[in-house]
C-alpha cells in the first residue's frame, strides 16, 4: 500500500507503522520517496550503480534511526540529506579512481554531433545538463535540489544542513554561474535566454 492508497494516513501515522514494525508501512515510505533518493545520488555521483548503491545504504541508514526521526517535520528532505552525505562520502573514497576516469574521458575525442533525429529540445536539454556539470559541486547541489528535485529553500536547507540564508546565497550565485557558462559556452542555449 502506497502513501497515496486507499487509507488516507499522514506520514507520521506511517512513521509509526513503520517503527512499530509493519513492514509494509517501511516500503510504502521507502516508496513514496525511493525516486527523489535515486536521483539525488545520480546527480550527485553521475553513475547508476553507485546511485543505486547510496539509496539503498541511505534507506538502511534511515531504517536503522528511525525511532529518532521527529515526526514533526517531513522525512524527505531528512533523507536526502542521508542520502547527500553519503554520496559525498563515496565520492571522496573515489576520488582518485574517479579522477583518474576524468583524465581518460577528456582525452577522448569528443563523440560526433548529434543526429538529424535529435530534437532541437532534446538537443538544449543535453546542453543544460552539460552546462549544469560545468559549475562546481555545491552550485549543481543547489540547482538539482530546486530545479529537478523540486524542493523548497527550506527542504532544500534540511537536506543539505544548512540554514536557508545559506541556500538562498547559493542558488543565486549558481545561478548566475550558470547564465555566465550558458553565454560562453552554449549559444543555443543563450538564445533560449534571451527569448526567456
Amino acid at each position: 500500500m502506497s502513501l497515496s492508497g486507499e487509507v488516507r494516513l499522514t506520514e507520521a501515522e506511517w512513521i509509526g507503522r513503520a517503527r512499530a514494525g509493519d513492514d509494509a508501512a517501511w516500503e510504502a515510505l521507502v516508496g513514496a520517496h525511493q525516486a527523489a533518493v535515486f536521483r539525488l545520488a545520480y546527480l550527485l555521483l553521475g553513475d547508476a550503480h553507485e546511485a543505486d548503491d547510496v539509496a539503498q545504504e541511505a534507506f538502511l541508514r534511515a531504517g536503522r534511526a528511525l525511532d529518532r526521526f521527529d515526526t514533526a517535520r517531513p522525512l524527505r528532505p531528512w533523507l536526502l540529506r542521508i542520502t547527500a552525505n553519503l554520496a559525498r562520502n563515496r565520492r571522496r573514497s573515489l576520488g582518485r579512481y574517479l579522477a583518474a576516469l576524468e583524465r581518460l574521458w577528456r582525452s577522448e575525442p569528443r563523440p560526433a554531433p548529434a543526429p538529424p533525429e535529435l530534437s532541437a529540445a532534446q538537443a538544449d536539454a543535453r546542453d543544460l545538463w552539460r552546462a549544469v556539470q560545468r559549475l562546481g559541486q555545491n552550485e549543481q547541489q543547489v540547482i538539482y535540489l530546486r530545479y529537478f528535485l523540486e524542493l523548497s529553500e527550506a527542504e532544500m536547507a534540511g537536506a543539505l544542513a544548512i540554514p536557508p540564508g545559506t541556500v538562498k546565497s547559493r542558488l543565486h550565485r549558481a545561478l548566475q554561474r550558470l547564465r555566465g557558462v550558458i553565454l560562453s559556452e552554449f549559444p543555443s542555449l543563450h538564445e533560449e535566454l534571451a527569448d526567456g
